[in-house]
């Protein structure tokens, strides 16, 4: 009864074509915003932030733009590490290369370098698509590997590509602590988020999904495919990259080549499957299950064991948890191939409905 929409009448093209026509999702859409900008800042541990939060937060935005390209444009990517990695390495060159440039700017210039190598890479897309697609973006994996490893220029002469930041401020405000780069990163996150999910509701996105359901018929109306592959191979290398910067400097502080290898990529690519697959929200859920679970499930597994009286080492535990972790990725590939986004729309229906049956 809480879900209806008896009595919000729309009278404009503009009021029915809004982000969320529904006055409940913006209630709680404001309510999420009001927790997350003031009441976790206000509880949360330093520990939380650091290990649960703030990876959560940036993993989400590269779900969010792996998602763009994957799930919106139908492209598969087994490419979204390096294009991390050439996000943090440009931001890193642009900060360290000129002394005074704030953090922002610098973070934007390393989401353009990604923008850049994506488009060098997106080009075979116009030629192939499929696993023979997956493959070309796979080699951009291991082309970034070989450039940051080789290239010392572009790793600042260091001979292990190893780099670090530090002292990073936001408008004379420090990002050391937990609760500040929490709120900055969940500040970029809000405003990519609404900038993608503009994107895919526009001109663009609709070219984009043309492109994915058969990119035939979509040439065949005028949809111009190099147009609609390159330009999503833009916008999501771009949010990528920006999603690389904050990982590199707001999470790691010190990384190398290695933080974003293959793992990365894959991870990304599972996120945006068990979230769903061309679905803003899906990004979110995607980056929870992937992130939070395992941390979840490293907590409890100890204490289920105490609770029965069985002894389990260190190692099976970790064993435990990653085969557990699997296991429910298959369950819910089976249970709902389309992700967590079309379990939360299905709710959303039966909401709609409760508690008559039809």
């Amino acid at each position: 009864m809480i879900y209806r929409e008896n009595g919000q009448f729309k009278t404009t093209y503009r009021a029915d074509q809004q982000i969320m026509p529904i006055l409940q999702d913006r209630i709680f859409l404001l309510l999420l915003l009001v927790v997350a900008f003031v009441v976790v800042p206000g509880l949360a541990s330093d520990y939380l932030f650091r290990a649960i939060l703030i990876p959560f937060l940036i993993m989400s935005l590269a779900a969010l733009g792996v998602n763009v390209l994957v799930g919106y444009c139908g492209q598969i990517s087994l490419g979204s590490g390096a294009f991390m990695a050439v996000g943090a390495y440009g931001a890193y060159n642009f900060f360290v290369r000129m002394p005074g440039l704030p953090l922002i700017p610098a973070l934007i210039l390393g989401g353009l370098c990604a923008t850049l190598f994506g488009l060098l890479f997106g080009l075979p897309s116009l030629r192939v698509k499929g696993l023979y697609l997956a493959v070309t973006t796979l080699a951009a994996q291991f082309f970034s590997d070989w450039m940051f490893l080789r290239i010392k220029w572009l790793t600042h002469d260091t001979p292990s590509g190893s780099v670090s930041v530090s002292n990073l401020q936001f408008f004379g405000f420090s990002l050391d602590s937990g609760v500040s780069r929490y709120v900055f990163c969940l500040g970029i996150l809000c405003v990519m988020a609404l900038l993608a999910k503009n994107l895919v509701r526009g001109a663009i996105g609709r070219e984009w999904m043309a492109i994915r359901d058969m990119d035939v018929a979509a040439a065949v109306i005028g949809i111009r495919p190099m147009y609609a592959k390159l330009s999503a191979f833009a916008v999501s290398s771009f949010i990528i990259g920006v999603a690389g910067g904050l990982w590199a400097f707001l999470y790691l502080g010190a990384w190398e080549p290695a933080a974003f290898s293959v793992d990365m990529s894959f991870r990304l690519l599972f996120m945006v499957i068990i979230g769903g697959l061309g679905s803003i929200m899906g990004s979110f859920f995607g980056a929870a299950f992937i992130v939070v679970l395992p941390i979840a499930l490293n907590q409890f597994l100890p204490l289920l064991a105490g609770t029965f009286g069985i002894a389990i080492s260190t190692a099976g535990i970790s064993h435990a948890e990653l085969m557990i972790f699997g296991g429910l990725i298959v369950w819910f590939l089976i249970v709902e191939p389309h992700g967590l986004a079309k379990l939360w729309s299905t709710g959303k229906q039966k909401l709609r409905l409760w508690p008559f049956p039809h």
